[in-house]
């Protein structure tokens, strides 16, 4: 049981100062192009993250002050390092706080039998848009090219689409009543929206659709876009 416990201790995430100079410290030395180094770095580097040392030694090292010649070899220029390490940073950050699966683009449902699928067998935090349309009926086309654009910005969000006659309840789903857009989450109905092409101006956009489902709190934070060159060397 100790030593169980002393295993999940090394392996919980270090927070505060401390925590956070020894994690780039290890960042450092794993990224550092051993190879190139003079050999009195390289046996520094050796001593410092040697993989024969005891677990008592190994935890008493990662707490100590660091040495001079630790501190002279791990301040030297490195942007690219630096870069990396912010990149996992915040990388590991945005995976901490994503959660359920994610989707790409909008999903075509053919029948009554996949609707009812995808409302109760989804990831109990999956938002699911459901858009309801028929060929030919005004605003059904532009809402379809509007959740194409939307499913790229909500990965998290399961944008699908049936046709009226393909759900079995074309009686319930007439021209008037469409488009209509259903959102569910963990079987749920949380908006029911027929013909929702009336709430938005005549001539309409994602940024229009985005904004009136955000209006009823039915769209999750947008993801952390990517850093990329450019935008990491804007970061101090």
């Amino acid at each position: 049981m100790a030593d169980r416990l002393i295993d999940l201790e090394e392996s919980a995430t270090h927070t505060g100062p401390k925590g956070v100079i020894n994690d780039w410290r290890r960042f450092k030395l794993e990224s550092m192009d051993q190879e190139n180094l003079p050999p009195a770095k390289r046996e520094l580097l050796r001593q410092m993250s040697s993989p024969h040392r005891q677990r008592e030694d190994s935890r008493a090292s990662l707490n100590r002050k660091m040495s001079v010649q630790e501190y002279e070899l791990l301040k030297e220029e490195d942007e690219g390092c630096l870069k990396k390490y912010r990149k996992r940073c915040m990388q590991e950050m945005h995976d901490k706080l994503s959660f359920g699966p994610k989707f790409e683009g909008v999903h075509d449902l053919d029948s009554g039998e996949a609707f009812l699928e995808v409302i109760e067998k989804e990831h109990h935090s999956t938002v699911v848009v459901v858009h309801i349309y028929k060929a030919g009926v005004k605003g059904c086309e532009e809402l379809n090219n509007c959740l194409e654009c939307l499913a790229a910005e909500y990965p998290t969000v399961k944008f699908c689409r049936i046709d009226a006659v393909a759900s079995g309840a074309s009686e319930r789903f007439s021209d008037e009543v469409l488009p209509t857009l259903l959102v569910y989450k963990a079987g749920e109905l949380l908006g029911n929206f027929l013909a929702c092409t009336q709430h938005l101006t005549g001539e309409f956009f994602a940024t229009d659709v985005e904004a009136f489902l955000n209006s009823y709190g039915l769209l999750p934070e947008k993801e952390m876009p990517a850093l990329d060159d450019e935008e990491e060397n804007n970061v101090e």
